[in-house]
């Protein structure tokens, strides 16, 4: 095993319709690059994992508990454990990278997609 790797050669997982995310997982953590596409919705959710993220490329409104914002890029977000959150993609579809802790072993289920660039990279 190596401890590098390459986006493109990471296989996308299906998290959501129109969100996908390639994961590097090590033993206290999971860091995700992930892609929504344009207008896409994440229906709320929480889950046992911090989640802190920075949006990359695109526009994002983003709800965690009761605050509300929309971002542009270079925003960040801290998600604490079990807060209730949700997130929506603006006309052009949006590319973060997020950090969860503990790592997400919830995602090994998820669907594999053939390895490939993300968009625009």
């Amino acid at each position: 095993m190596t401890a590098f790797d390459h986006l493109n050669e990471i296989a996308p997982l299906q998290i959501w319709n129109g969100v996908v995310g390639r994961a590097v997982n090590g033993a206290e953590a999971t860091l995700a690059a992930i892609e929504l596409e344009p207008s896409c919705v994440v229906p709320e959710h929480s889950h046992a994992n911090e989640q802190t993220g920075m949006l990359i490329r695109g526009a994002l409104r983003f709800r965690i508990g009761d605050e509300t914002k929309d971002l542009v890029p270079g925003s960040t977000w801290v998600i604490p454990a079990h807060v209730p959150h949700d997130v929506a993609a603006g006309p052009d579809g949006a590319f973060l990278i997020e950090l969860f802790a503990p790592p997400r072993a919830d995602w090994a289920h998820l669907e594999r997609l053939d390895p490939s660039p993300p968009a625009g990279f």
